[in-house]
């Protein structure tokens, strides 16, 4: 009964620290730095972002990078982009990396890796390009087909990188 009794408690003392969050357990000063220095949003040259802009390529937080989604039109508004799978791969695995190292990491920091095909025909031309770049194994990954794509892209790519350098 008492084993019983201390399994309870304990889910209840985490239920109430998950609704708090670990934030609120240590103070305002902590709140403060998080919100301050910690939180960086950048452009593809690592320079702090537009912030006017509708979303930002790049943050990093508390050692993490995020990668918004890349397209194979992201650094090319005029959609100068061959319309072949391999060719939007390479373009948008090419911004992901410029993105990666920006923020601090590189393509092996990589933690997660999201794919959105246009067509789930192209998963094979994808994976021929994609290997090229994680030539030693590649982050967990999950690749999924959906309607439509911005910018007429055949593939988009967003990602969860470590930061190894500063």
């Amino acid at each position: 009964m008492f084993s019983a009794t201390r399994r309870i408690f304990a889910s209840r003392i985490a239920y109430l620290f998950a609704g708090m969050g670990a934030a609120s357990l240590v103070g305002a000063p902590a709140q403060a730095s998080a919100k301050g220095k910690s939180l960086r949003k950048l452009d593809y040259e690592g320079k702090p972002a537009d912030s006017t802009a509708l979303f930002t390529p790049l943050i990093v937080h508390n050692g993490v990078i995020y990668i918004s989604g890349q397209g194979a039109h992201s650094r090319d508004p005029q959609g100068n982009v061959s319309a072949d799978i391999e060719t939007h791969t390479t373009k948008v695995l090419d911004n992901v990396k410029t993105l990666v190292e920006a923020g601090g990491g590189t393509m092996e920091s990589i933690l997660q890796l999201n794919v959105f095909l246009a067509s789930i025909d192209s998963y094979a031309g994808m994976n021929k390009v994609y290997k090229t770049y994680f030539p030693h194994g590649g982050p967990a990954r999950t690749t999924v087909a959906v309607a439509a794509l911005p910018g007429q892209s055949l593939v988009e790519i967003n990602c969860i990188a470590a930061v190894v350098r500063k």
